[in-house]
């Protein structure tokens, strides 16, 4: 039989092989120069598992832990292995998977029935039983089980997620537009995930599971340091914007994805809207109360979050419920403190690192804020870009009884920054899309998903900016959030969780045409198949419901219409 060429683009060499070789088979018999052990490989541009089988001709691009995909599908298997591990440890109950950590996922162990109270109680559990199912996973592990993948008639795979307790996955599977559903099994147990998983439990060899918050918390390496487990940290305003998004979900009566579909589909999703919108005025309101409470001593609110977390509307309608407060805001632009261009600090590849802390011009800024919060006059300075240099703005400003600074940028959280002040005249603000619905109840939609999403879409209308560009610049954002803000985020006196729950809906009428565009020979063809993937198991708004997003809605920043000026 004539054999298959193969080109390996992680070794730019070609190779004839036989049809019928699987992926997993070919990486043993070329040197794929990955740095960690295979996990998958980009095929002709699309994410495919090790047991795929060859063919035709393609081009293959081998991905380990140090890939974005490569570290979702260890993820994935993993929650699959303490799936099963919790099936066999706790029969009667099910897992479930609620939000992404920091450092990991965080589930828990629920009833298969609901309560008086229409919600599935928790099982708190105990630290013994944490290590249980840890040493279950283990066990697993050590056998070296085979993870296999069927396509299921939808029926089937339906009454197959009934059955294990998860009606949201089961609704799911039946209003799917595809007649079969991909399902996983392992060791006698099947359910489905949305993107490949590894062919064995045996190529899991780093993880860790430990107890948070009455369930547990399950731990990937590192995406820095692929050879360790990120530190473990109990963030506890963190915690508090999760028991809020529980409550907002309680008040919306909005449980599932598959329950928003519903509420879609019947034409209810605008009182949904109203009141999440409503939710989000409430916080804004609240966190202007506690800035005012402290009136006679904060002098400076400090708001910073990662890239498309609408920090600019958050900024605004702060502003106007501290107004509202007979408080003055006065916003400063950060931007404008850089320090000169033959000043700023190079990266690792020699080019200009405008996101260090130290393109800053740390003691300037300081010096200045000092002296404007002691009621001196003060001309701002103005960064022109062109120039790489500040020049005079002509703008002064002199503080009065009533006034109050606002300055929004990365490092508005870093103490490091504002070291020279006094910190009690300090209010930090941390804005994020910290929380989202899950795809059922335990696929759990990553909130950087969504802030890709939200960026894509704000790109595309505003900034002639491709949604291809978009993706492929996102690693890069990424790691500067990782590097710059995400550390410092527990500094924050407050945090305001700017997701709602109608906005995956919402995004994915503006989001869908631009990703169906992106061409197969492009580099984001990858990601923006995966994004299709799960956006297609949600119901998309009409524009007529649309208009009820209020122009000063936190997601108008992205689609436009909004009443705040940017």
């Amino acid at each position: 039989m004539e054999k298959v060429q193969v080109f390996c683009e992680n070794t730019s060499t070609l190779h004839q092989c036989e049809p019928g070789i699987s992926l997993e088979e070919l990486s043993k018999t070329l040197d794929h120069k990955c740095t960690y052990t295979p996990l998958g490989a980009i095929v002709d541009n699309q994410l495919k598992e090790l047991s795929y089988k060859i063919y035709n001709p393609h081009i293959i691009r081998f991905i380990d832990l140090s890939h974005p995909d490569g570290r979702r599908i260890y993820m994935r298997t993993l929650s699959f292995i303490l799936q099963r591990s919790a099936v066999e440890l706790f029969p009667e109950y099910r897992l479930t998977f609620n939000y992404t950590l920091p450092n990991g996922l965080y589930g828990e162990i629920r009833e298969k029935e609901k309560g008086e109270d229409g919600k599935y109680p928790v099982i708190t559990l105990t630290k013994g039983q944490v290590e249980a199912l840890k040493g279950k996973m283990d066990e697993y592990i050590g056998k070296n089980l085979p993870i296999e993948k069927k396509k299921l008639p939808r029926d089937i795979a339906s009454s197959i997620f009934r059955t294990n307790g998860y009606t949201a996955k089961s609704a799911l599977a039946e209003n799917s537009k595809h007649y079969f559903i991909s399902t996983y099994s392992l060791d006698g147990y099947s359910d489905t995930f949305y993107g490949p998983l590894l062919v064995s439990t045996g190529c899991i060899d780093l993880f860790d599971l430990s107890p948070y918050r009455g369930g547990f918390c399950l731990q990937a390496p590192s995406s820095s340091d692929p050879t360790r487990i990120t530190d473990y940290k109990y963030q506890d305003k963190l915690n508090n914007v999760f028991k809020e998004h529980s409550q907002w979900n309680d008040i919306l009566g909005v449980e599932t994805l598959a329950h928003l579909n519903q509420t879609i589909e019947a034409g209810k999703i605008v009182p949904i809207i109203q009141i999440a919108e409503a939710l989000h005025e409430r916080k804004y309101a609240e966190i202007a109360d506690m800035i005012h409470s402290r009136r006679d001593k904060i002098k400076l609110i400090l708001i910073a979050g990662p890239s498309s977390s609408g920090k600019t509307t958050s900024s605004n309608r702060i502003a106007i419920q501290c107004r509202t407060l007979g408080m003055n805001p006065i916003v400063l632009e950060m931007d404008n403190y850089f320090v000169s261009r033959d000043k700023t600090p190079r990266d690792e590849n020699g080019d200009y690192d405008f996101e260090s802390l130290y393109a800053m011009d740390l003691e300037f800024l300081n010096s200045q804020l000092n002296d404007i919060l002691s009621g001196k006059e003060v001309e701002l300075p103005k960064f022109d870009f062109v120039k790489g240099e500040r020049v005079p703005s002509g703008k002064k400003i002199k503080m009065t009884e009533k006034d109050i600074l606002i300055m929004e940028g990365i490092h508005a959280l870093n103490k490091e920054l504002t070291k020279e002040l006094d910190q009690d005249k300090l209010f930090r603000i941390y804005v994020s899309a910290l929380t989202s619905l899950s795809l059922d109840e335990n696929n759990v939609i990553s909130t950087t998903d969504s802030r890709l999403l939200r960026r894509m879409v704000r790109d595309a209308r505003t900034r002639g900016v491709t949604p291809e560009d978009t993706i492929l610049r996102w690693p890069s954002v990424r790691r500067g959030e990782e590097k710059n803000i995400f550390p410092f985020q527990e500094n924050a006196d407050v945090m305001f969780n700017s997701s709602l729950i109608f906005e995956l809906p919402l995004l994915k009428y503006y989001a869908e045409p631009h990703l169906r565009r992106i061409p197969v020979t492009s580099p984001a063809y990858t990601e923006s198949v995966r994004m299709l993937k799960f956006l297609a198991h949600i119901t998309p708004l009409t524009p007529e419901e649309i208009v009820a997003v209020p122009p000063t809605s936190v997601l108008r920043e992205f689609i436009g219409g909004s009443s705040i000026k940017y």
